[in-house]
């Protein structure tokens, strides 16, 4: 979410809460996630175009339901298995802020498609398309507010949080408006009924998955029954809570969650692959998977909506671009569920919101060095689907020396009696290592030397006299199989 969002707002730590044993849920371990902001995709239909301004990144661009539906076939044959789009429902028809409801979080009417994006009918044509390709759907749910100029605002005064409610609590996250939006009191029954049937309304068209938007920010009770409706119906849920940790994913998905977005992982990629941090702080929070009641549901990401544009990390283009590859090899090399905002693909510029919100451009649009970083993005997704360990093994971390631990992250993937082994090298110069089995904490067979499983690039590995040597390029993540 991002509604001219107050930073202060969204930096504090996870509350904390007792834990609460949950049965397995839906699964969308093996899935790589799309994310689609429908505005600013693919103007399938120009008749719905009103007030569009592409010139202006606060305006409606004219992205809509019907683009989507046409561009099925490229967010497939990038080999993505399931989209997630921000809000499609009726937004307010009023600016805010200069600024219009093409990102779909201020809304007015949860039960309608905007008719920017179309109509129900568009929206059950996407759908039936989305299934007959046999990709999952993840719909954004916004249970927080209302948009600022929503008629419910003044029509049921009763639903929201006010002045009063404000300064009594000491829950200042829950019963706070959100950058000053219409704060639903999720404790009012008609407010609980409103927000329930929503879910089932969009369930009943075929939607897999619902993301809740800013969770943070909800009644805890509340949220807690919106899940066991969800897990009782089957349907995966993915949580919104801005600068999440290990710990707060944990917590959540002992409390029902199936996953949030791991946002730590996102900031420590940020600051190693495209920046000059030691690969140290991805470590620290890798180690930390243990504590996840299903670290194979976790959401891992590069950049989304919400934050700058990965590829942005560098103020040069082509060493961002360089750099977005390793991010995209090394992100499809772990453990969870990745999520690909539409761009990332091509290390779409863009700095903080809402130039992090440029039309996504296709193949006739790239330049040379992008359609280079989109066969990386397409082939690393290739190889993480033809894996078993890459796509559902389980994560081991290895050991490495101190003296090499700034440039160098291993671990190991398993699945049915496979294993990978991913090298993770933050080194500027091309290096090689040699290091003991034992010191690893792992057993190999010896093995003659054996190329990347990642197209065009040139990392090697072998077994011999108890140690694993490896050669590896800059600034890159490589892939092996290990016997």
């Amino acid at each position: 979410m991002h509604h001219l969002i107050l930073p202060a707002l969204l930096l504090a730590s996870a509350a904390s809460a007792q834990a609460a044993p949950t049965s397995t849920g839906p699964s969308f371990e093996g899935q790589i996630i799309y994310q689609v902001m429908p505005d600013r995709f693919f103007d399938g239909d120009p008749s719905n175009n009103a007030g569009v301004d592409r010139a202006n990144l606060r305006a409606w661009h004219g992205g809509d339901l019907a683009g989507l539906t046409q561009k099925l076939p490229y967010i497939q044959k990038l080999g993505a298995t399931a989209i997630w789009m921000t809000p499609i429902y009726r937004q307010q028809t009023a600016k805010s802020f200069d600024t219009a409801a093409y990102h779909g979080y201020w809304p007015a009417d949860f039960r309608q498609v905007d008719p920017h994006f179309g109509s129900m009918a568009t929206f059950d044509t996407f759908m039936k398309a989305a299934k007959g390709a046999g990709m999952k759907v993840v719909l954004d749910q916004v249970i927080n507010h209302y948009g600022y100029e929503a008629p419910a605002v003044k029509a049921n005064p009763g639903w929201f949080n006010g002045k009063a409610q404000c300064d009594a609590t000491k829950n200042k996250d829950v019963d706070c408006p959100l950058a000053g939006l219409p704060d639903l009191r999720q404790s009012v029954p008609a407010v609980r009924q409103q927000l329930f049937g929503n879910g089932d309304f969009w369930r009943a068209r075929g939607v897999d998955g619902f993301r809740y938007d800013a969770i943070k920010h909800v009644e805890r009770p509340f949220l807690l029954d919106l899940l066991k409706k969800d897990r009782a119906a089957g349907t995966w849920t993915l949580g919104e809570w801005y600068d999440a940790d290990a710990g707060t994913v944990a917590e959540w998905q002992k409390q029902g969650f199936d996953s949030l977005f791991l946002f730590s992982l996102q900031a420590a990629m940020r600051g190693s692959v495209m920046g000059a941090s030691s690969l140290v702080n991805v470590r620290e929070v890798l180690r930390r998977s243990d504590e996840l009641a299903r670290p194979g549901e976790v959401a891992l990401f590069l950049d989304n909506h919400d934050v700058p544009r990965f590829s942005q990390g560098s103020f040069f283009e082509d060493e961002g671009q360089a750099r977005t590859k390793y991010g995209l090899r090394a992100l499809l090399t772990l453990r969870g569920v990745p999520v690909l905002y539409q761009g990332t693909e091509i290390a779409m510029r863009g700095g903080a919101d809402p130039d992090n919100r440029r039309d996504m451009r296709f193949e006739s649009q790239w330049t040379p060095a992008e359609k280079a970083v989109y066969n990386v993005a397409r082939d690393a997704i290739a190889v993480r689907k033809a894996s078993p360990p890459l796509s559902r093994g389980t994560q081991t971390l290895l050991p490495v020396p101190d003296r090499q631990a700034d440039d160098l992250l291993l671990l190991t993937r398993e699945q049915g009696g496979q294993r990978v082994l991913v090298a993770w090298h933050n080194g500027l110069k091309r290096q090689s290592y040699s290091l003991k089995l034992s010191t690893l904490g792992i057993k190999a067979n010896a093995q003659d030397v054996t190329k990347t499983l990642f197209a065009g690039q040139d990392a090697k590995v072998s077994v011999k006299g108890g140690y694993l040597h490896l050669s590896l390029p800059p600034k890159d993540a490589a892939a092996f199989v290990l016997r």
